[in-house]
This record gives C-alpha cells, sequence and structure tokens, in this order.
C-alpha cells in the first residue's frame, strides 16, 4: 500500500551514471573489444577521441537529429576514420554492446536507496539499447525493484522527448503528475525532459559539476540516499 504522507509516490530513475555507474562499465567494455580486434593499446590511446565523438552523438540524439540504431555505428566510423584505423565499425560496435551488456556496476548506495523505497512505485526510463541495457540491470541486484523497465530504444523515443514520459505514463495508468518525481544525472535529458513534462525533477550531481545551461531542476542532490528526505517532504538545507 502505498504511504499517502509521503510528497512523492512514483520515482522515475534514470540508469547510467545515475544508479549504475557507466563510465565503470564503458571503460571495461571497450578495452575487452579492443583486446578482441588485437588493439591492446585501443583503450588508452583512443578513449578520449571516442568520448568526444559520442558526447557529440548522443547530444544529437537527444535533439532528434540522429536515430539510436545510427549512434551505434557511427561513433565508430568516426573514431576510426580520425585515427585511420582498418576495422569494421558494424563488427566492433555489435562486439561493444556485447560486452556492455555484461557490465553491472552500481553507484554506491543505488540498492539501498530503492530498497528504502519500497512503499513507492518505482521505475525506470532510460535512453539506450533495448537488449544491453535489460541484460545489464537483469544480471545486477536491481532487477526486481521496479515495477517498469522503460528503454528508448522500444519506445520510439529519447529522453528528453515528452513521448517517452507518454508512454512511461500511460504503461504504469499514472495521471497525477504532482506525486512524480524523476531523477537522473543529465540535465539536458532527465531534467529538461522531466521540466518539460510539468514532473519535479532531482538532479543527482555527485561531482558538483557547475550547471552552465538553462534547465533548473527542483531538487539537487550529492548522494543518492539524500533522495529519501526528499520523497518522504523533507527537502535538503541550502
Amino acid at each position: 500500500m502505498i504511504n499517502k504522507k509521503k510528497k512523492y509516490d512514483i520515482i522515475l530513475f534514470d540508469v547510467d551514471d545515475t544508479l549504475m555507474d557507466f563510465r565503470i562499465s564503458e571503460r571495461n567494455a571497450l578495452h575487452n573489444t579492443f583486446m578482441e580486434f588485437n588493439l591492446p593499446n585501443g583503450f588508452s590511446d583512443y578513449h578520449d577521441s571516442y568520448r568526444a565523438i559520442s558526447k557529440i552523438l548522443w547530444n544529437e540524439l537527444e535533439q532528434g537529429k540522429l536515430a539510436l540504431g545510427n549512434l551505434g555505428v557511427e561513433r565508430f566510423n568516426r573514431l576510426f576514420k580520425q585515427h585511420g584505423i582498418a576495422v569494421d565499425a558494424s563488427l566492433f560496435s555489435q562486439s561493444y554492446l556485447g560486452y556492455l551488456g555484461k557490465e553491472t556496476h552500481l553507484m554506491p548506495g543505488a540498492v539501498d536507496l530503492c530498497s528504502s523505497l519500497e512503499q513507492c512505485r518505482l521505475a525506470i526510463i532510460t535512453n539506450g539499447f533495448g537488449h544491453v541495457q535489460k541484460a545489464r540491470i537483469e544480471n545486477s541486484p536491481l532487477k526486481d525493484l521496479f515495477e517498469q523497465v522503460v528503454i528508448s530504444e522500444e519506445t520510439g523515443f529519447q529522453k528528453p522527448d515528452s513521448g517517452i514520459f507518454d508512454y512511461t505514463f500511460s504503461k504504469m495508468g499514472i495521471k497525477d503528475k504532482n506525486r512524480v518525481l524523476i531523477v537522473g544525472d543529465s540535465l539536458t535529458s532527465d531534467i529538461k525532459g522531466g521540466s518539460d513534462y510539468s514532473i519535479d525533477t532531482c538532479w543527482f550531481n555527485p561531482h558538483q559539476k557547475s550547471n552552465g545551461t538553462e534547465v533548473i531542476p527542483t531538487y539537487e542532490i550529492r548522494e543518492l540516499a539524500e533522495l529519501s528526505d526528499i520523497v518522504n517532504g523533507h527537502p535538503l538545507k541550502g
């Protein structure tokens, strides 16, 4: 039974760099893929270039300028072209996603937080490849903690597009936006998406990054454990 005294009864969580540590997952998956393709120094030599390319493409994805299916291969096409590497980008991408699906590193406090919110309805709303995100969640301690797992590839909409929120609200039968809180690390994806959809937002900002955007979160936290006070109607001071 839902505790009506709570300020929020429905919590929508992002996955990468919110509940799961994507940087570690990406690092391991990239290293393993470079090793498979006989490029043992590939991660150290090309990781910075890859991150820069990937950031550009994910921004284009959020803006609706690029399809997810194209992003997967295009990031490696650009990387290999930039460095003159003779590797099939499609095969490399396929292997990388396979390795990535096996990486299940959690952010500190993720399981404890979600377990403590047992009286709330919890859901995941994440951008990414369906089979990869499902595998990572299913193989982690998070697998039984969520009512719904909504993945952009399966809905046809990427955060911050309102379409993915329409899908989630319909799937969960949500009628009252005032009872919903979205939690995520990305201002341009999670927080903008929630704000545009008129639901409250919580920016998870463990590295205390400055906000250089026009997106203003309802709340900001440094540690996941801080979310409990917000959910229970006791917002943090300062």
